[in-house]
């Protein structure tokens, strides 16, 4: 039996649950970041612009929810041993920014 040294066993035992977590983190920050962009790129053509509004809000509500369920994901502590805390950064930023347009669009 191989007798390797706890450290290393701990990198190399992280490699596949990094990927596992990673892949699917990964494309909900990218569904997010994609309502984000989508909601600081529309721009009303005036005050009587609604829908331009409506289409704000929308992207807006759908960042910050995909956001949240990446952040619900991110924080369980399994995650967390995993992935690192830096995970929880693209998720903060993305639902701060869709918050700060939300409020500004009103």
């Amino acid at each position: 039996m191989l007798d390797r040294p706890e450290a290393t066993r701990t990198t190399e035992d992280q490699g596949c649950p990094r990927w596992v977590l990673g892949v699917p983190l990964v494309i909900i920050h990218l569904i997010a970041a994609w309502f984000c962009y989508i909601a600081l790129a529309i721009q009303p053509s005036g005050s009587w612009d609604d829908d331009a509004r409506a289409g704000i809000v929308l992207s807006c509500v759908l960042t910050i929810a995909a956001s949240a369920l990446a952040l619900l994901i991110t924080v369980a502590p399994s995650v967390r041993r995993a992935m690192g805390p830096w995970w929880l950064a693209p998720p903060l930023i993305l639902g701060v920014v869709a918050t700060v347009r939300w409020a500004l669009t009103g």
